[in-house]
C-alpha cells in the first residue's frame, strides 16, 4: 500500500470520527449537571466509536510520518475538508456555495503542495 493511501485512510478515519462524535452529542445540552453529562457520554457507544476511529487515524498517520516529511504529508489533511463537505451534504447538511468554494481553494492548495 502506498503512503498516499495510508494518508487518505487516516484522513477518512478522522472525518468519520467527526461525524460519529457529532452524532454522540447532537441534541445534548453540554451544560448543567456535569456528572450526569459525563455518565451519559461514557455510556454512549457512538462516542467510543468516534474516539476509536480518531485513535486508529493517529496510528495510521504515524505510518505516513515515518516515511514522508511533515511539510509534504500534513497539507494532505486539507483533503479532509472536501470529504467532510461531501459526507455532510450526503447526510443532509446545508452546504453553501461559499463553503464549497472555500474547500475547493483548499483542495487546489493541497494539489499544488502534492506536486512539489
Amino acid at each position: 500500500m502506498t503512503f498516499s493511501l495510508f494518508a487518505f485512510l487516516s484522513i477518512g478515519l478522522a472525518v468519520g470520527a467527526q461525524f460519529m462524535l457529532r452524532d454522540a452529542v447532537a441534541g445534548r445540552p453540554l451544560g448543567g449537571e456535569w456528572q450526569q453529562l459525563l455518565r451519559e457520554l461514557l455510556t454512549n457507544g457512538r462516542l467510543w466509536l468516534g474516539l476509536l476511529m480518531y485513535g486508529l487515524s493517529a496510528i495510521v498517520w504515524l505510518k505516513v510520518l515515518s516515511q514522508w516529511e511533515v511539510s509534504k504529508a500534513y497539507p494532505l489533511v486539507g483533503a479532509g475538508f472536501a470529504l467532510t463537505i461531501a459526507v455532510g451534504w450526503a447526510l443532509g447538511e446545508q452546504v453553501s456555495w461559499q463553503r464549497a468554494g472555500g474547500v475547493a481553494l483548499i483542495c487546489a492548495g493541497v494539489y499544488v503542495v502534492s506536486r512539489s
